[in-house]
């Protein structure tokens, strides 16, 4: 968590960086619309592979078949690079086709601009989809450290890009940083890869584990490329809207997902390679209780926090983003939007623990089904909300898809380790939203003075750690006198890490591009 905390760090220098320099302009609208198919590609061929290949992965390490199960791991490898290099190079000169059907409120200069945009990012699929296999392989052996350096990469690389050439050529330069950036991620994984010297140059079509995976990757595309699809539709709707609109989602998006980047993603991530090796055992007890223990710690770090986004908005987004071309306006539009985005933060979280607890148990049936049918909840809620609500009303689609889809993950989880313990999820959560709840009236009491701070951004960072400070310490205090073990289990957690000196493995479930 301490290594992904680094990493999000630098992701939100990244998008500080981009807001003071392009805020709400259209450009910037241009360049996330324009980065909508590589994104999806990653997530298509990214997330199918890695929840395919790290259970079958998994179960040739248990039963002690090493080179069998490096020899299936550098087939895939392989195989996939041939696959994303062919779709880069397609997606290439088939841009003026398809970029139109996403962008297709653009005027035809904008649309023009975002063709080209989409040329210059589609390369970077090759390297940001083989990099996150890599970085799944080298957690499977417990090399966290060089995939730790993936964020800080492409991060750092963006960041340079843009400070050193926006003022020559002004957008692209952070067209040009992100493709340069995802190259560096996988890099930078590489030589700790190598090291583990398993890996081969070979495609081998008769391996069985590649049938085993071939039965799990159809299901998973399915249901990856439906998730996707919520983006496209996205994207799509809101072309329509003002120009800005795009780009205040993403910057609310942004601010959803730091939470959910340091601690779910990481916990998940942790989880998913034991619920793979427990189910490889036939443990389904001990499944059913990494599980649980998974979202117990999800909530007590996702509800606490959405409270603070919602509370926080205008303070957040006005510290953190205001400055340049970000101004007061755009505060206001995107703060406007947070909320919407925030309530969703629970669910998202828990779906990451649900979905790798069900294709560790190789359940992909459902998962899928239930991907499909939330994306067509989502599309239908977005036609019905866009009219009157607007960005707010897709943000509002997308936080009422992720919450059944939560639900209804969460039931087929239970079937699949038969049966959870209600009782121990039920209390704990109630515990933490009681404490969340005791924050959420401080902070508002706070608002309700009407203080503001100076017009500096020391003044308004130092105001809103202050509101922070005094909001997380009433949840600690009521967490406490409630007895909510998920402050101990943190800490115990925390200090065996570093008594065993292990780093977590960091996670960023969406794609680093836009």
């Amino acid at each position: 968590m301490g290594a992904t905390f680094a990493s999000t760090i630098l992701g939100f220098m990244r998008e500080v960086v981009s807001a003071k320099y392009y805020g709400t302009s259209w450009q910037m609208d241009t360049f996330l619309a324009a980065a909508t198919i590589p994104t999806i590609l990653f997530g298509v061929f990214n997330g199918a592979l890695i929840s395919a290949l790290v259970p079958t992965f998994s179960e040739y390490l248990a039963h002690r078949e090493e080179d069998e199960a490096w020899r299936l791991a550098s087939t895939v490898l392989n195989m996939l690079a041939i696959v994303v290099t062919t779709c880069a190079i397609v997606g290439f000169f088939t841009a003026r086709w398809y970029v139109p059907l996403i962008a297709h409120g653009f005027p035809a200069p904008q649309l023009g601009v975002a063709i080209r945009m989409t040329r210059w990012l589609m390369p970077s699929i090759v390297a940001v989809s083989l990099s996150g296999v890599l970085s799944a392989m080298l957690n499977a052996y417990h090399r966290f450290r060089s995939a730790a350096l993936v964020g800080v990469a492409v991060n750092a690389v963006t960041i340079a890009t843009v400070v050193l050439l926006n003022h020559g050529i002004g957008i692209y330069a952070l067209v040009l940083g992100t493709a340069l950036g995802l190259t560096a991620q996988m890099l930078v994984q590489l030589p700790s890869f190598l090291s583990i010297g398993k890996y081969r140059l070979v495609i081998d079509l008769h391996h069985p584990g590649l049938k085993r995976i071939g039965v799990l990757l159809g299901p998973i595309i399915v249901g990856s490329a439906a998730g996707q699809l919520a983006l496209f539709f996205d994207r799509f709707f809101a072309s329509t809207l003002s120009p800005g609109f795009i780009a205040g989602m993403n910057y609310a998006t942004k601010l959803v997902n730091f939470p959910q980047q340091i601690f779910a993603a990481a916990i998940a991530t942790v989880i998913f390679p034991l619920l793979a090796a427990q189910f490889a055992r036939e443990n389904r007890r001990g499944v059913a209780r990494s599980v649980v223990t998974g979202l117990r710690l999800v909530n007590f770090i996702t509800i606490p926090s959405v409270c603070a986004l919602i509370v926080l908005a205008h303070p957040m987004v006005q510290t953190l983003f205001e400055r340049g071309t970000f101004e007061a306006i755009a505060t206001d539009l995107t703060a406007g939007l947070l909320p919407y985005a925030a309530i969703g933060l629970i669910a998202l979280a828990a779906n990451v623990v649900l979905t790798r607890c069900c294709f560790a148990c190789r359940e992909t049936v459902w998962p899928v089904t239930i991907s499909v049918v939330t994306v067509v909840v989502n599309v239908l809620l977005s036609l019905v909300w866009l009219p009157s609500l607007g960005a707010r009303g897709l943000l509002l689609a997308n936080s009422t898809s992720q919450t059944m889809q939560a639900v209804l993950l969460l039931m087929v989880t239970a079937r699949l380790v038969s049966g959870i313990d209600w009782g121990v999820l039920l209390l704990s959560t109630g515990k933490v939203a009681l404490s969340s709840f005791a924050m959420f009236a401080a902070l508002q009491w706070i608002n309700a003075l009407g203080v503001t701070p100076e017009a500096t951004l020391a003044s308004r960072a130092w105001f809103l750690f202050g509101q922070i400070a005094i909001g997380g310490t009433i949840f600690v205090a009521v967490a406490r006198l409630l007895g909510v073990e998920e402050l101990e289990l943190a800490w115990r957690t925390i200090v065996a890490k570093f008594e065993r000196n292990l780093v977590s493995p960091p996670e960023n479930r969406e794609a680093p591009i836009a």
